[in-house]
Protein backbone atom coordinates (compact mmCIF):
# COMPACT_ATOMS: atom_id res chain seq x y z
CA UNK A 1 0.00 0.00 0.00
CA UNK A 2 1.00 3.77 -0.25
CA UNK A 3 0.90 6.36 2.79
CA UNK A 4 1.04 9.82 2.36
CA UNK A 5 2.42 11.42 5.47
CA UNK A 6 1.34 15.63 6.19
CA UNK A 7 3.41 17.92 8.12
CA UNK A 8 1.76 17.86 11.45
CA UNK A 9 0.47 20.24 13.81
CA UNK A 10 3.49 21.00 16.30
CA UNK A 11 1.74 23.12 18.13
CA UNK A 12 2.97 26.44 19.96
CA UNK A 13 0.27 28.72 17.48
CA UNK A 14 2.55 27.71 14.43
CA UNK A 15 1.24 26.69 10.73
CA UNK A 16 4.14 26.35 8.63
CA UNK A 17 7.85 25.77 8.43
CA UNK A 18 10.96 25.65 6.19
CA UNK A 19 12.51 22.10 5.20
CA UNK A 20 16.11 22.80 6.84
CA UNK A 21 17.62 19.38 5.86
CA UNK A 22 16.27 15.91 4.63
CA UNK A 23 17.85 12.70 6.44
CA UNK A 24 16.50 10.41 3.84
CA UNK A 25 16.31 10.30 -0.02
CA UNK A 26 13.68 8.31 -2.37
CA UNK A 27 13.83 4.29 -2.00
CA UNK A 28 15.36 4.53 1.36
CA UNK A 29 13.87 2.23 3.70
CA UNK A 30 12.99 3.68 7.26
CA UNK A 31 11.86 2.49 10.54
CA UNK A 32 8.85 3.95 12.89
CA UNK A 33 10.62 6.82 14.56
CA UNK A 34 13.60 7.50 12.97
CA UNK A 35 14.17 11.09 11.67
CA UNK A 36 13.08 12.21 8.01
CA UNK A 37 14.19 15.88 8.29
CA UNK A 38 14.82 18.69 10.57
CA UNK A 39 12.00 21.27 10.19
CA UNK A 40 12.70 24.63 11.19
CA UNK A 41 9.75 27.39 12.20
CA UNK A 42 9.62 30.98 13.78
CA UNK A 43 9.81 29.14 17.70
CA UNK A 44 12.02 25.46 17.35
CA UNK A 45 14.06 23.84 14.98
CA UNK A 46 13.03 20.25 15.51
CA UNK A 47 13.47 16.79 13.62
CA UNK A 48 10.52 15.49 12.30
CA UNK A 49 10.24 11.74 12.93
CA UNK A 50 8.86 9.03 10.89
CA UNK A 51 5.35 7.31 11.55
CA UNK A 52 5.36 4.45 9.81
CA UNK A 53 8.33 1.66 8.76
CA UNK A 54 8.11 1.67 5.21
CA UNK A 55 10.28 2.54 1.88
CA UNK A 56 10.36 5.85 1.01
CA UNK A 57 8.42 6.50 -2.46
CA UNK A 58 8.72 10.14 -2.55
CA UNK A 59 9.53 13.38 -1.09
CA UNK A 60 7.79 16.94 -1.07
CA UNK A 61 9.32 19.76 -0.57
CA UNK A 62 12.70 21.07 -1.29
CA UNK A 63 15.54 22.00 1.55
CA UNK A 64 14.39 25.97 2.18
CA UNK A 65 11.00 25.54 0.97
CA UNK A 66 8.09 26.91 3.31
CA UNK A 67 5.51 23.89 4.00
CA UNK A 68 2.45 24.06 5.91
CA UNK A 69 0.63 22.14 7.87
CA UNK A 70 -1.59 19.20 6.42
CA UNK A 71 0.84 19.60 3.17
CA UNK A 72 2.44 16.05 1.84
CA UNK A 73 6.08 15.70 3.30
CA UNK A 74 6.28 11.75 2.38
CA UNK A 75 5.30 9.24 0.94
CA UNK A 76 5.74 5.68 1.49
CA UNK A 77 5.73 2.43 -0.29
CA UNK A 78 4.27 -0.26 2.86
CA UNK A 79 5.32 -3.58 1.37
CA UNK A 80 3.12 -6.98 2.55
CA UNK A 81 0.04 -4.73 3.82
CA UNK A 82 -3.12 -4.89 1.62
CA UNK A 83 -6.80 -5.10 1.96
CA UNK A 84 -8.21 -4.94 5.46
CA UNK A 85 -4.71 -4.60 6.84
CA UNK A 86 -4.27 -1.32 4.55
CA UNK A 87 -7.41 0.18 5.94
CA UNK A 88 -7.01 -0.36 9.12
CA UNK A 89 -3.14 0.76 8.50
CA UNK A 90 -4.51 3.30 7.18
CA UNK A 91 -6.75 4.45 9.74
CA UNK A 92 -4.12 5.22 12.77
CA UNK A 93 -2.74 8.35 13.63
CA UNK A 94 0.38 9.56 12.14
CA UNK A 95 1.86 10.01 15.48
CA UNK A 96 0.85 8.76 19.11
CA UNK A 97 0.29 11.95 20.78
CA UNK A 98 2.54 12.36 23.71
CA UNK A 99 1.01 14.66 25.88
CA UNK A 100 2.48 16.49 29.12
CA UNK A 101 1.70 19.37 30.84
CA UNK A 102 3.19 22.46 29.63
CA UNK A 103 4.51 20.63 26.43
CA UNK A 104 3.59 22.98 22.88
CA UNK A 105 4.29 20.15 20.59
CA UNK A 106 1.37 17.90 19.05
CA UNK A 107 2.70 13.73 18.30
CA UNK A 108 6.73 12.89 19.81
CA UNK A 109 8.63 15.43 18.24
CA UNK A 110 11.63 17.14 19.90
CA UNK A 111 13.29 20.42 20.22
CA UNK A 112 16.91 20.49 19.12
CA UNK A 113 19.54 21.70 20.72
CA UNK A 114 22.35 23.69 19.59
CA UNK A 115 23.85 20.37 17.51
CA UNK A 116 20.48 21.05 15.40
CA UNK A 117 22.58 24.02 13.54
CA UNK A 118 25.84 21.77 12.38
CA UNK A 119 26.28 20.01 9.11
CA UNK A 120 25.07 16.39 9.27
CA UNK A 121 29.03 15.29 9.02
CA UNK A 122 29.66 16.98 12.53
CA UNK A 123 27.37 14.32 14.26
CA UNK A 124 29.52 11.17 12.31
CA UNK A 125 26.25 10.81 9.95
CA UNK A 126 26.00 10.48 6.27
CA UNK A 127 24.11 12.73 4.12
CA UNK A 128 21.51 10.37 4.06
CA UNK A 129 20.45 8.64 6.72
CA UNK A 130 21.53 8.69 10.46
CA UNK A 131 23.82 6.36 11.80
CA UNK A 132 25.82 5.91 14.88
CA UNK A 133 29.25 5.38 14.90
CA UNK A 134 30.49 2.82 17.33
CA UNK A 135 31.86 4.48 20.77
CA UNK A 136 29.58 7.63 19.68
CA UNK A 137 27.13 8.39 22.40
CA UNK A 138 23.05 7.96 21.53
CA UNK A 139 21.80 11.59 20.86
CA UNK A 140 18.02 10.64 22.40
CA UNK A 141 14.54 11.38 20.98
CA UNK A 142 13.03 13.40 23.37
CA UNK A 143 9.70 15.56 23.87
CA UNK A 144 10.59 19.29 24.52
CA UNK A 145 9.03 18.99 28.36
CA UNK A 146 11.32 16.12 28.77
CA UNK A 147 14.12 17.77 27.38
CA UNK A 148 13.52 21.25 29.48
CA UNK A 149 13.15 19.29 32.42
CA UNK A 150 16.78 17.93 32.25
CA UNK A 151 18.33 21.10 31.67
CA UNK A 152 16.63 22.50 35.01
CA UNK A 153 18.14 19.25 37.15
CA UNK A 154 20.80 19.27 35.01
CA UNK A 155 20.61 15.54 33.83
CA UNK A 156 22.41 14.03 30.58
CA UNK A 157 19.13 13.51 28.85
CA UNK A 158 21.15 10.92 26.32
CA UNK A 159 21.80 8.44 29.20
CA UNK A 160 18.15 8.36 30.18
CA UNK A 161 16.13 5.22 29.19
CA UNK A 162 13.16 6.04 26.73
CA UNK A 163 9.65 4.19 27.51
CA UNK A 164 7.52 6.82 25.29
CA UNK A 165 6.38 5.84 21.59
CA UNK A 166 9.55 4.86 19.58
CA UNK A 167 11.64 4.82 22.49
CA UNK A 168 11.24 8.50 23.20
CA UNK A 169 12.34 10.09 26.64
CA UNK A 170 9.62 12.09 28.40
CA UNK A 171 8.75 13.82 31.59
CA UNK A 172 8.04 10.46 33.66
CA UNK A 173 11.53 9.16 32.16
CA UNK A 174 13.08 12.15 33.36
CA UNK A 175 11.77 11.88 36.76
CA UNK A 176 12.74 8.29 37.22
CA UNK A 177 16.10 8.54 36.36
CA UNK A 178 16.67 11.46 38.27
CA UNK A 179 15.48 9.87 41.55
CA UNK A 180 17.90 7.26 40.92
CA UNK A 181 20.83 8.33 39.80
CA UNK A 182 20.91 12.34 40.75
CA UNK A 183 22.19 15.50 39.89
CA UNK A 184 25.54 16.36 37.64
CA UNK A 185 29.10 16.68 39.36
CA UNK A 186 30.51 19.73 37.54
CA UNK A 187 34.08 18.80 39.08
CA UNK A 188 34.69 15.97 36.86
CA UNK A 189 33.65 14.57 33.42
CA UNK A 190 33.56 11.17 32.47
CA UNK A 191 36.13 10.19 29.79
CA UNK A 192 33.80 7.82 27.72
CA UNK A 193 32.07 11.38 27.26
CA UNK A 194 33.89 14.07 25.87
CA UNK A 195 32.68 17.82 26.70
CA UNK A 196 29.52 16.46 28.57
CA UNK A 197 29.09 15.92 32.41
CA UNK A 198 28.36 12.52 34.27
CA UNK A 199 26.29 12.21 36.82
CA UNK A 200 26.37 11.62 40.01
CA UNK A 201 24.28 12.08 43.17
CA UNK A 202 25.30 15.60 44.71
CA UNK A 203 23.20 16.55 47.53
CA UNK A 204 24.29 20.42 47.27
CA UNK A 205 22.82 20.98 43.93
CA UNK A 206 19.29 19.54 44.58
CA UNK A 207 16.47 21.39 43.48
CA UNK A 208 12.75 21.53 44.07
CA UNK A 209 10.21 21.67 41.08
CA UNK A 210 6.43 22.90 41.79
CA UNK A 211 3.75 23.55 39.02
CA UNK A 212 2.74 26.90 38.68
CA UNK A 213 -0.52 28.28 40.15
CA UNK A 214 -3.24 29.73 38.08
CA UNK A 215 -2.73 33.14 40.27
CA UNK A 216 0.80 33.02 39.04
CA UNK A 217 0.10 31.77 35.03
CA UNK A 218 -2.23 34.69 35.07
CA UNK A 219 0.01 37.02 36.83
CA UNK A 220 3.08 35.90 34.30
CA UNK A 221 0.69 36.29 31.25
CA UNK A 222 -0.51 40.18 32.62
CA UNK A 223 2.86 41.19 32.84
CA UNK A 224 3.60 40.00 28.85
CA UNK A 225 0.45 41.78 27.87
CA UNK A 226 1.49 45.07 29.93
CA UNK A 227 4.75 45.29 28.04
CA UNK A 228 4.08 44.25 24.73
CA UNK A 229 0.95 46.97 24.26
CA UNK A 230 1.85 49.69 26.47
CA UNK A 231 4.62 52.15 25.96
CA UNK A 232 6.04 52.58 29.71
CA UNK A 233 7.61 55.29 31.09
CA UNK A 234 8.36 55.44 34.87
CA UNK A 235 8.91 59.20 37.03
CA UNK A 236 9.86 59.44 40.37
CA UNK A 237 9.45 61.73 43.29
CA UNK A 238 9.45 62.12 47.08
CA UNK A 239 6.98 64.32 48.70
CA UNK A 240 7.36 65.66 52.21
CA UNK A 241 4.48 64.39 54.70
CA UNK A 242 5.59 65.18 58.48
CA UNK A 243 1.71 66.70 58.76
CA UNK A 244 0.41 63.31 57.51
CA UNK A 245 2.41 61.25 59.80
CA UNK A 246 1.28 64.05 62.26
CA UNK A 247 -2.34 63.47 61.58
CA UNK A 248 -2.27 59.66 60.87
CA UNK A 249 -0.81 59.08 64.85
CA UNK A 250 -3.18 61.20 66.07
CA UNK A 251 -6.59 59.16 64.90
CA UNK A 252 -4.62 55.65 64.44
CA UNK A 253 -5.53 54.66 68.37
CA UNK A 254 -9.37 56.10 67.76
CA UNK A 255 -9.44 53.63 64.64
CA UNK A 256 -8.23 50.54 66.90
CA UNK A 257 -10.59 50.97 69.36
CA UNK A 258 -13.18 50.67 66.46
CA UNK A 259 -11.82 47.80 65.06
CA UNK A 260 -10.04 49.87 61.96
CA UNK A 261 -6.10 49.45 60.84
CA UNK A 262 -5.80 53.16 59.38
CA UNK A 263 -2.71 53.01 57.41
CA UNK A 264 -1.28 55.83 55.26
CA UNK A 265 -2.88 53.97 52.23
CA UNK A 266 -6.28 55.07 52.55
CA UNK A 267 -4.97 58.89 52.72
CA UNK A 268 -3.06 57.92 49.30
CA UNK A 269 -5.90 56.25 48.03
CA UNK A 270 -8.17 59.39 48.50
CA UNK A 271 -5.24 61.91 47.41
CA UNK A 272 -4.87 59.77 44.23
CA UNK A 273 -8.38 60.07 43.31
CA UNK A 274 -9.26 63.59 43.60
CA UNK A 275 -5.74 63.93 41.75
CA UNK A 276 -7.05 61.94 38.81
CA UNK A 277 -10.10 63.84 39.16
CA UNK A 278 -7.94 66.79 38.10
CA UNK A 279 -5.96 65.01 35.26
CA UNK A 280 -8.53 62.68 33.88
CA UNK A 281 -6.15 61.48 30.90
CA UNK A 282 -4.23 59.10 34.03
CA UNK A 283 -8.10 57.66 34.19
CA UNK A 284 -8.79 56.69 30.97
CA UNK A 285 -8.13 53.90 28.13
CA UNK A 286 -6.77 53.97 24.82
CA UNK A 287 -8.84 51.89 22.24
CA UNK A 288 -7.01 52.01 19.21
CA UNK A 289 -9.26 49.76 16.94
CA UNK A 290 -11.82 52.56 17.03
CA UNK A 291 -9.45 55.37 17.04
CA UNK A 292 -10.63 56.94 20.85
CA UNK A 293 -9.85 57.58 24.04
CA UNK A 294 -11.69 56.37 26.90
CA UNK A 295 -12.28 59.13 29.93
CA UNK A 296 -13.98 57.30 33.00
CA UNK A 297 -15.88 59.41 35.05
CA UNK A 298 -15.42 56.68 37.88
CA UNK A 299 -12.77 56.50 40.54
CA UNK A 300 -12.51 52.53 41.16
CA UNK A 301 -8.65 52.20 42.47
CA UNK A 302 -7.32 48.38 41.83
CA UNK A 303 -4.40 48.13 45.19
CA UNK A 304 -2.03 45.45 44.67
CA UNK A 305 -2.24 42.71 47.78
CA UNK A 306 0.89 40.51 48.18
CA UNK A 307 -0.76 36.94 49.09
CA UNK A 308 1.15 33.68 49.57
CA UNK A 309 -0.13 32.99 46.43
CA UNK A 310 1.10 35.83 44.18
CA UNK A 311 0.20 38.86 44.03
CA UNK A 312 -3.45 40.32 43.48
CA UNK A 313 -5.11 43.40 42.10
CA UNK A 314 -8.67 43.70 44.06
CA UNK A 315 -10.82 47.43 43.08
CA UNK A 316 -12.13 49.76 45.88
CA UNK A 317 -15.15 51.53 44.05
CA UNK A 318 -15.71 54.95 43.88
CA UNK A 319 -12.73 56.60 46.26
CA UNK A 320 -13.43 60.10 45.49
CA UNK A 321 -17.10 59.51 47.40
CA UNK A 322 -15.76 57.78 50.18
CA UNK A 323 -14.19 59.39 53.70
CA UNK A 324 -10.98 58.40 54.69
CA UNK A 325 -12.76 56.21 57.37
CA UNK A 326 -14.48 54.57 54.60
CA UNK A 327 -11.24 53.89 52.63
CA UNK A 328 -9.60 52.28 55.94
CA UNK A 329 -12.44 49.96 56.22
CA UNK A 330 -12.44 48.90 52.80
CA UNK A 331 -8.67 48.66 52.23
CA UNK A 332 -9.20 46.36 55.63
CA UNK A 333 -11.77 44.29 54.40
CA UNK A 334 -10.43 43.66 50.81
CA UNK A 335 -6.99 42.90 51.88
CA UNK A 336 -8.55 40.54 53.94
CA UNK A 337 -10.48 38.64 51.67
CA UNK A 338 -7.59 38.56 49.10
CA UNK A 339 -5.46 36.41 51.97
CA UNK A 340 -8.57 34.40 52.43
CA UNK A 341 -8.79 33.27 48.93
CA UNK A 342 -12.55 34.73 49.30
CA UNK A 343 -12.66 37.40 46.46
CA UNK A 344 -15.01 37.69 43.77
CA UNK A 345 -14.91 38.44 40.42
CA UNK A 346 -17.09 41.96 41.16
CA UNK A 347 -13.90 42.74 43.25
CA UNK A 348 -11.35 42.40 40.30
CA UNK A 349 -13.10 43.72 38.05
CA UNK A 350 -13.50 47.89 36.54
CA UNK A 351 -10.16 48.99 37.64
CA UNK A 352 -9.58 52.46 36.58
CA UNK A 353 -6.06 53.17 37.87
CA UNK A 354 -3.97 50.77 40.52
CA UNK A 355 -1.42 51.62 43.43
CA UNK A 356 1.17 48.77 44.83
CA UNK A 357 2.70 49.82 48.27
CA UNK A 358 5.79 47.93 48.40
CA UNK A 359 6.95 50.09 50.92
CA UNK A 360 5.25 48.00 53.63
CA UNK A 361 7.91 45.18 52.92
CA UNK A 362 10.52 47.51 52.15
CA UNK A 363 12.03 49.41 49.05
CA UNK A 364 12.37 53.26 48.54
CA UNK A 365 11.47 52.91 44.39
CA UNK A 366 10.43 50.81 41.88
CA UNK A 367 9.52 50.74 38.12
CA UNK A 368 5.71 49.09 38.53
CA UNK A 369 4.49 47.38 35.42
CA UNK A 370 0.84 48.91 34.50
CA UNK A 371 -2.15 47.03 34.91
CA UNK A 372 -2.82 46.91 31.38
CA UNK A 373 -5.32 48.59 29.79
CA UNK A 374 -5.12 51.20 32.33
CA UNK A 375 -3.04 54.44 32.06
CA UNK A 376 -0.81 54.32 34.97
CA UNK A 377 0.18 52.52 37.97
CA UNK A 378 1.25 54.45 40.96
CA UNK A 379 4.50 52.54 43.11
CA UNK A 380 4.54 53.68 47.24
CA UNK A 381 7.83 53.55 48.63
CA UNK A 382 9.06 53.40 52.26
CA UNK A 383 8.77 56.50 54.63
CA UNK A 384 11.86 57.73 55.41
CA UNK A 385 13.37 60.06 57.91
CA UNK A 386 15.87 62.62 56.63
CA UNK A 387 16.95 66.29 57.23
CA UNK A 388 14.70 68.56 54.76
CA UNK A 389 14.89 72.23 54.43
CA UNK A 390 11.68 74.92 55.88
CA UNK A 391 11.65 78.12 55.99
CA UNK A 392 15.49 78.08 55.06
CA UNK A 393 16.42 76.17 58.54
CA UNK A 394 17.53 72.31 58.12
CA UNK A 395 14.81 69.89 60.02
CA UNK A 396 13.96 66.73 60.57
CA UNK A 397 11.41 65.76 58.10
CA UNK A 398 9.67 62.67 56.60
CA UNK A 399 9.85 62.07 52.91
CA UNK A 400 7.87 59.56 50.92
CA UNK A 401 8.89 57.93 47.62
CA UNK A 402 7.11 57.93 44.86
CA UNK A 403 7.12 55.80 41.43
CA UNK A 404 4.45 56.50 38.91
CA UNK A 405 4.27 54.79 35.72
CA UNK A 406 2.58 55.66 32.75
CA UNK A 407 1.42 54.85 29.34
CA UNK A 408 3.27 57.10 27.48
CA UNK A 409 1.00 56.73 24.21
CA UNK A 410 -1.53 58.11 26.39
CA UNK A 411 0.01 60.57 28.98
CA UNK A 412 2.68 62.98 28.15
CA UNK A 413 5.60 64.26 30.16
CA UNK A 414 4.36 67.19 31.58
CA UNK A 415 1.12 65.62 32.62
CA UNK A 416 2.43 63.45 34.53
CA UNK A 417 4.77 65.74 36.18
CA UNK A 418 1.22 68.04 37.08
CA UNK A 419 -0.55 65.03 38.45
CA UNK A 420 2.38 64.30 40.67
CA UNK A 421 2.26 67.78 42.07
CA UNK A 422 -1.51 67.90 42.74
CA UNK A 423 -0.99 64.45 44.05
CA UNK A 424 2.02 65.44 46.34
CA UNK A 425 0.04 68.75 47.52
CA UNK A 426 -2.65 66.51 48.57
CA UNK A 427 -0.07 64.14 50.53
CA UNK A 428 1.35 67.27 52.24
CA UNK A 429 -1.57 68.96 53.63
CA UNK A 430 -4.12 66.19 54.25
CA UNK A 431 -6.70 68.58 55.30
CA UNK A 432 -7.14 68.95 51.67
CA UNK A 433 -8.27 65.69 51.18
CA UNK A 434 -11.33 66.54 53.31
CA UNK A 435 -11.89 70.54 51.84
CA UNK A 436 -10.22 69.72 48.40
Amino acid sequence: MRYIFKFPDIGEGLDEGIIAEWYVEKGQSVEMGQPLLKMETDKVVTDIPSPKTGIIAALYGHVGETIHVGSPLVEYDMPGINGADAIAEAAKPAFETVKEEGAGVVGTLEIADSSAYLPASSEAETASVRRETPGSQRRALATPVARAMARELGVNINLVPGTGPAGRVIKSDIENYYSKVGKIDVTRHDPDVPDRLSLVTRHDLEVEIKPLSQIRKIIARNMIQSKHNAAHMTVFDEVEVSELVRIRYKYKEQFEKEGIKLSYLPFILKATALALKSHPVLNAELDLDNSRMIYKKYYHLGIAVDTEEGLVVPVIRNVDRLTIRDIAIAVNQISEKARKRTLTMEDMKDGTFTLTNYGSIGGLYAVPVINYPQAGILGIGRLVEKPVIKNGQIVAGTLLPLSLSIDHRMVDGGEVARFLNRLMEYLSDPVSLIIG
